[in-house]
Protein backbone atom coordinates (compact mmCIF):
# COMPACT_ATOMS: atom_id res chain seq x y z
CA UNK A 1 0.00 0.00 0.00
CA UNK A 2 1.33 3.43 -0.95
CA UNK A 3 0.09 6.69 0.60
CA UNK A 4 0.78 9.76 -1.50
CA UNK A 5 0.60 13.35 -0.22
CA UNK A 6 -2.22 15.53 -1.50
CA UNK A 7 -1.41 17.35 -4.75
CA UNK A 8 -0.43 21.01 -4.84
CA UNK A 9 -3.41 23.31 -5.39
CA UNK A 10 -2.32 25.97 -7.91
CA UNK A 11 -2.64 29.52 -6.63
CA UNK A 12 -5.59 31.36 -8.10
CA UNK A 13 -4.39 34.06 -10.50
CA UNK A 14 -7.71 35.83 -11.05
CA UNK A 15 -8.22 39.20 -9.35
CA UNK A 16 -11.32 41.34 -9.07
CA UNK A 17 -11.52 44.74 -10.82
CA UNK A 18 -9.63 47.35 -8.82
CA UNK A 19 -7.62 44.80 -6.82
CA UNK A 20 -4.99 46.43 -4.59
CA UNK A 21 -1.90 44.28 -4.10
CA UNK A 22 -0.16 44.52 -0.71
CA UNK A 23 3.01 46.60 -0.89
CA UNK A 24 5.84 44.17 -0.09
CA UNK A 25 8.67 46.21 -1.60
CA UNK A 26 11.86 45.99 0.49
CA UNK A 27 12.34 49.75 0.13
CA UNK A 28 12.56 51.21 3.63
CA UNK A 29 12.19 47.80 5.30
CA UNK A 30 13.58 47.41 8.80
CA UNK A 31 13.13 44.32 10.95
CA UNK A 32 12.59 45.26 14.57
CA UNK A 33 13.37 42.52 17.14
CA UNK A 34 10.79 41.71 19.80
CA UNK A 35 12.01 39.11 22.32
CA UNK A 36 9.02 36.90 23.09
CA UNK A 37 10.97 34.54 25.36
CA UNK A 38 14.65 33.99 26.09
CA UNK A 39 16.23 33.49 22.67
CA UNK A 40 12.90 33.68 20.80
CA UNK A 41 12.60 36.76 18.59
CA UNK A 42 9.85 38.09 16.38
CA UNK A 43 11.52 40.22 13.69
CA UNK A 44 8.72 42.62 12.85
CA UNK A 45 8.58 44.75 9.72
CA UNK A 46 8.53 48.47 10.44
CA UNK A 47 5.91 49.02 7.71
CA UNK A 48 2.63 47.16 7.24
CA UNK A 49 2.02 44.82 5.47
CA UNK A 50 5.64 43.90 4.66
CA UNK A 51 6.98 40.51 5.70
CA UNK A 52 7.81 39.59 9.28
CA UNK A 53 10.50 37.05 10.15
CA UNK A 54 11.77 35.21 13.21
CA UNK A 55 14.78 33.82 15.03
CA UNK A 56 14.84 30.95 17.54
CA UNK A 57 18.08 30.28 19.44
CA UNK A 58 19.21 27.13 21.25
CA UNK A 59 22.47 26.27 22.98
CA UNK A 60 23.92 24.65 19.84
CA UNK A 61 22.24 26.28 16.86
CA UNK A 62 19.72 28.87 15.68
CA UNK A 63 16.81 28.77 13.26
CA UNK A 64 15.51 31.63 11.09
CA UNK A 65 11.91 31.81 9.89
CA UNK A 66 11.36 32.93 6.28
CA UNK A 67 13.91 34.68 4.11
CA UNK A 68 12.44 37.76 2.45
CA UNK A 69 11.42 38.80 -1.03
CA UNK A 70 14.91 39.24 -2.53
CA UNK A 71 18.41 37.90 -1.86
CA UNK A 72 19.27 41.36 -0.54
CA UNK A 73 16.56 41.07 2.09
CA UNK A 74 17.89 37.62 2.96
CA UNK A 75 21.37 39.05 3.53
CA UNK A 76 19.95 41.85 5.64
CA UNK A 77 17.95 39.33 7.68
CA UNK A 78 21.10 37.29 8.32
CA UNK A 79 22.82 40.42 9.58
CA UNK A 80 19.95 41.14 11.98
CA UNK A 81 20.04 37.57 13.27
CA UNK A 82 23.81 37.62 13.81
CA UNK A 83 23.50 40.78 15.89
CA UNK A 84 21.12 38.89 18.20
CA UNK A 85 23.05 35.62 18.62
CA UNK A 86 26.51 34.16 18.22
CA UNK A 87 25.07 30.64 17.78
CA UNK A 88 25.53 29.25 14.28
CA UNK A 89 22.45 29.58 12.08
CA UNK A 90 21.86 26.02 10.93
CA UNK A 91 18.21 26.04 9.85
CA UNK A 92 15.88 28.19 7.79
CA UNK A 93 12.15 27.38 7.87
CA UNK A 94 9.86 28.49 5.02
CA UNK A 95 6.22 28.94 6.05
CA UNK A 96 5.09 29.04 2.41
CA UNK A 97 6.56 28.75 -1.07
CA UNK A 98 5.61 32.35 -1.97
CA UNK A 99 8.54 34.37 -3.24
CA UNK A 100 8.24 37.08 -0.62
CA UNK A 101 9.08 34.36 1.94
CA UNK A 102 11.54 32.30 -0.14
CA UNK A 103 13.41 34.36 -2.75
CA UNK A 104 15.88 35.26 0.01
CA UNK A 105 16.73 31.57 0.59
CA UNK A 106 19.76 31.88 -1.70
CA UNK A 107 21.40 34.29 0.77
CA UNK A 108 21.86 31.40 3.24
CA UNK A 109 24.94 29.20 2.89
CA UNK A 110 25.13 25.48 2.21
CA UNK A 111 25.64 24.90 5.94
CA UNK A 112 22.03 26.07 6.52
CA UNK A 113 19.31 23.47 5.94
CA UNK A 114 16.11 24.90 4.45
CA UNK A 115 13.06 23.10 5.86
CA UNK A 116 9.42 23.22 4.80
CA UNK A 117 6.44 21.05 3.93
CA UNK A 118 6.66 18.68 1.00
CA UNK A 119 3.82 20.56 -0.72
CA UNK A 120 5.64 23.88 -0.45
CA UNK A 121 8.67 22.40 -2.18
CA UNK A 122 6.46 20.78 -4.81
CA UNK A 123 5.01 24.22 -5.60
CA UNK A 124 8.46 25.72 -6.31
CA UNK A 125 8.65 24.72 -9.96
CA UNK A 126 8.31 27.90 -12.04
CA UNK A 127 10.49 30.78 -10.93
CA UNK A 128 9.40 33.18 -13.68
CA UNK A 129 5.71 32.62 -12.96
CA UNK A 130 6.29 33.19 -9.24
CA UNK A 131 8.22 36.39 -9.95
CA UNK A 132 5.32 37.66 -12.06
CA UNK A 133 2.87 36.91 -9.25
CA UNK A 134 4.91 38.76 -6.62
CA UNK A 135 5.95 41.63 -8.89
CA UNK A 136 2.52 43.22 -8.47
CA UNK A 137 3.50 43.77 -4.81
CA UNK A 138 6.84 45.45 -5.61
CA UNK A 139 5.30 48.78 -6.67
CA UNK A 140 8.09 49.57 -9.10
CA UNK A 141 10.95 48.47 -6.85
CA UNK A 142 13.60 46.86 -9.12
CA UNK A 143 14.80 44.40 -6.46
CA UNK A 144 13.13 41.47 -8.21
CA UNK A 145 15.82 41.70 -10.90
CA UNK A 146 18.20 40.23 -8.31
CA UNK A 147 16.11 37.03 -8.17
CA UNK A 148 17.71 34.65 -10.69
CA UNK A 149 17.53 31.34 -8.81
CA UNK A 150 15.05 29.83 -6.39
CA UNK A 151 16.55 27.73 -3.62
CA UNK A 152 14.19 24.91 -2.69
CA UNK A 153 13.94 23.26 0.73
CA UNK A 154 16.61 20.66 1.53
CA UNK A 155 14.43 18.86 4.10
CA UNK A 156 10.70 18.28 3.68
CA UNK A 157 7.97 16.69 5.78
CA UNK A 158 4.33 15.77 5.31
CA UNK A 159 2.71 16.53 8.68
CA UNK A 160 5.28 17.13 11.43
CA UNK A 161 8.99 17.79 11.89
CA UNK A 162 11.01 18.37 15.08
CA UNK A 163 14.29 20.29 15.14
CA UNK A 164 16.51 20.19 18.25
CA UNK A 165 18.52 23.40 18.62
CA UNK A 166 20.03 22.34 21.95
CA UNK A 167 17.97 22.97 25.05
CA UNK A 168 15.04 23.96 22.84
CA UNK A 169 13.00 22.10 20.25
CA UNK A 170 11.09 23.66 17.39
CA UNK A 171 8.10 21.91 15.85
CA UNK A 172 7.07 22.40 12.23
CA UNK A 173 3.49 21.50 11.35
CA UNK A 174 1.38 21.22 8.22
CA UNK A 175 -2.33 21.06 9.07
CA UNK A 176 -3.76 21.16 5.56
CA UNK A 177 -4.74 23.66 2.93
CA UNK A 178 -5.14 27.30 3.95
CA UNK A 179 -3.74 30.31 2.14
CA UNK A 180 -1.95 27.72 0.01
CA UNK A 181 -1.83 23.96 -0.03
CA UNK A 182 1.48 23.66 1.85
CA UNK A 183 1.22 26.19 4.72
CA UNK A 184 3.84 25.45 7.40
CA UNK A 185 3.66 26.63 11.02
CA UNK A 186 6.80 26.97 13.16
CA UNK A 187 5.91 26.32 16.81
CA UNK A 188 8.17 26.87 19.83
CA UNK A 189 6.40 24.81 22.51
CA UNK A 190 8.20 26.17 25.58
CA UNK A 191 7.41 29.76 24.52
CA UNK A 192 3.84 28.95 23.39
CA UNK A 193 4.38 30.98 20.23
CA UNK A 194 4.26 30.13 16.53
CA UNK A 195 5.18 31.72 13.23
CA UNK A 196 2.21 31.11 10.97
CA UNK A 197 3.15 32.75 7.67
CA UNK A 198 0.05 33.47 5.59
CA UNK A 199 -2.08 30.90 7.45
CA UNK A 200 -3.35 33.30 10.15
CA UNK A 201 -3.71 37.04 10.56
CA UNK A 202 -4.49 39.43 13.38
CA UNK A 203 -8.23 39.64 14.09
CA UNK A 204 -9.79 42.03 11.60
CA UNK A 205 -7.28 41.28 8.81
CA UNK A 206 -8.75 38.93 6.19
CA UNK A 207 -6.45 36.29 4.75
CA UNK A 208 -5.84 35.81 1.03
CA UNK A 209 -7.87 32.76 0.03
CA UNK A 210 -5.46 31.85 -2.75
CA UNK A 211 -6.19 28.11 -2.61
CA UNK A 212 -9.83 29.06 -3.08
CA UNK A 213 -11.33 26.71 -0.49
CA UNK A 214 -12.85 28.35 2.62
CA UNK A 215 -14.20 25.00 3.85
CA UNK A 216 -10.86 23.20 3.87
CA UNK A 217 -9.19 26.30 5.32
CA UNK A 218 -11.58 26.21 8.29
CA UNK A 219 -10.85 22.52 8.81
CA UNK A 220 -7.10 23.20 8.85
CA UNK A 221 -7.42 25.98 11.42
CA UNK A 222 -9.52 23.75 13.66
CA UNK A 223 -6.85 21.03 13.43
CA UNK A 224 -4.21 23.57 14.47
CA UNK A 225 -6.36 24.81 17.35
CA UNK A 226 -6.82 21.26 18.64
CA UNK A 227 -3.10 20.49 18.43
CA UNK A 228 -1.03 23.49 19.48
CA UNK A 229 -0.76 25.12 22.89
CA UNK A 230 -0.48 28.67 21.68
CA UNK A 231 -0.66 32.05 23.42
CA UNK A 232 0.63 34.28 20.63
CA UNK A 233 1.58 34.02 17.01
CA UNK A 234 3.73 35.99 14.56
CA UNK A 235 1.90 36.37 11.25
CA UNK A 236 3.74 36.63 7.97
CA UNK A 237 2.19 40.09 7.58
CA UNK A 238 0.70 42.41 10.16
CA UNK A 239 0.96 42.92 13.93
CA UNK A 240 1.84 40.37 16.60
CA UNK A 241 -1.33 38.65 17.72
CA UNK A 242 -2.87 36.96 20.72
CA UNK A 243 -3.93 33.54 19.51
CA UNK A 244 -7.46 33.04 20.82
CA UNK A 245 -9.22 36.18 19.53
CA UNK A 246 -7.49 36.00 16.16
CA UNK A 247 -8.22 32.30 15.61
CA UNK A 248 -11.86 32.82 16.59
CA UNK A 249 -12.15 35.79 14.21
CA UNK A 250 -10.58 33.82 11.34
CA UNK A 251 -12.93 30.87 11.82
CA UNK A 252 -15.97 33.14 11.95
CA UNK A 253 -14.75 35.06 8.90
CA UNK A 254 -14.24 31.97 6.75
CA UNK A 255 -17.49 30.35 7.86
CA UNK A 256 -19.49 33.54 7.20
CA UNK A 257 -17.76 33.98 3.83
CA UNK A 258 -18.56 30.43 2.69
CA UNK A 259 -22.16 30.58 3.93
CA UNK A 260 -22.77 34.05 2.50
CA UNK A 261 -21.44 33.23 -0.95
CA UNK A 262 -23.17 29.85 -1.03
CA UNK A 263 -26.53 31.35 -0.05
CA UNK A 264 -26.34 33.94 -2.81
CA UNK A 265 -25.23 31.34 -5.33
CA UNK A 266 -28.41 29.41 -4.55
CA UNK A 267 -30.38 32.62 -5.10
CA UNK A 268 -28.69 33.27 -8.44
CA UNK A 269 -27.03 36.53 -7.35
CA UNK A 270 -24.38 37.49 -9.94
CA UNK A 271 -20.76 37.82 -8.86
CA UNK A 272 -20.57 41.57 -9.43
CA UNK A 273 -23.36 42.08 -6.88
CA UNK A 274 -21.67 39.98 -4.19
CA UNK A 275 -18.91 42.46 -3.39
CA UNK A 276 -21.34 44.91 -1.81
CA UNK A 277 -23.60 42.24 -0.32
CA UNK A 278 -21.08 40.57 2.02
CA UNK A 279 -19.45 43.16 4.30
CA UNK A 280 -16.10 42.81 6.04
CA UNK A 281 -17.13 42.74 9.69
CA UNK A 282 -15.02 44.20 12.50
CA UNK A 283 -12.01 45.19 10.37
CA UNK A 284 -8.77 46.03 12.14
CA UNK A 285 -8.24 49.77 12.43
CA UNK A 286 -4.74 51.15 12.77
CA UNK A 287 -3.70 54.28 14.67
CA UNK A 288 -3.25 57.06 12.09
CA UNK A 289 0.45 57.46 12.95
CA UNK A 290 1.15 53.82 11.94
CA UNK A 291 3.18 53.66 8.69
CA UNK A 292 0.84 52.51 5.94
CA UNK A 293 -2.34 53.34 7.89
CA UNK A 294 -3.68 55.58 5.12
CA UNK A 295 -3.87 52.67 2.63
CA UNK A 296 -4.82 50.01 5.13
CA UNK A 297 -8.67 50.15 5.00
CA UNK A 298 -8.67 50.00 1.19
CA UNK A 299 -6.21 47.08 1.26
CA UNK A 300 -8.34 45.12 3.74
CA UNK A 301 -11.45 45.68 1.63
CA UNK A 302 -9.58 44.61 -1.49
CA UNK A 303 -8.43 41.35 0.15
CA UNK A 304 -11.99 40.70 1.34
CA UNK A 305 -13.37 41.20 -2.17
CA UNK A 306 -10.69 38.86 -3.54
CA UNK A 307 -11.87 36.22 -1.06
CA UNK A 308 -15.47 36.69 -2.21
CA UNK A 309 -14.35 36.16 -5.81
CA UNK A 310 -12.29 33.06 -5.07
CA UNK A 311 -14.89 31.53 -2.76
CA UNK A 312 -17.46 32.13 -5.52
CA UNK A 313 -15.28 30.32 -8.06
CA UNK A 314 -14.64 27.43 -5.68
CA UNK A 315 -18.26 26.97 -4.58
CA UNK A 316 -19.50 27.27 -8.17
CA UNK A 317 -17.10 24.49 -9.12
CA UNK A 318 -18.14 22.11 -6.35
CA UNK A 319 -21.79 23.03 -6.89
CA UNK A 320 -21.55 22.00 -10.53
CA UNK A 321 -20.30 18.60 -9.39
CA UNK A 322 -23.39 18.08 -7.20
CA UNK A 323 -21.84 19.08 -3.86
CA UNK A 324 -23.06 21.93 -1.70
CA UNK A 325 -22.82 23.30 1.79
CA UNK A 326 -25.59 22.34 4.20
Amino acid sequence: MHCWPAPVVPEATERQPGFMAPNLSPKGLRLLPHELADGVYALMANQLPKDNNGLVVGTRAALVIDAGITPGVGRYLLGVARELTDRPIRYLANTTYHGDHTFGNVAFGDDVAVVSSRLNKAAMTDLEAEKRMRSESMYGDPGMEEVVTWREPDVVFDRFCEIDLGGRVVHLWHFGSGNGSGDTLVHVPDARVAWVGNFLRRAGMPPMLLAGDPIGYTRSIRAMKATLELDRFVPGHGPLSDAEPSVSWMLAYLEDLAAGVDQRLRQGVPLEDLYGAIPLRDPLRLPPETPGADRFPALMQSLHELNILLAYRYLTKIGSSGERLG
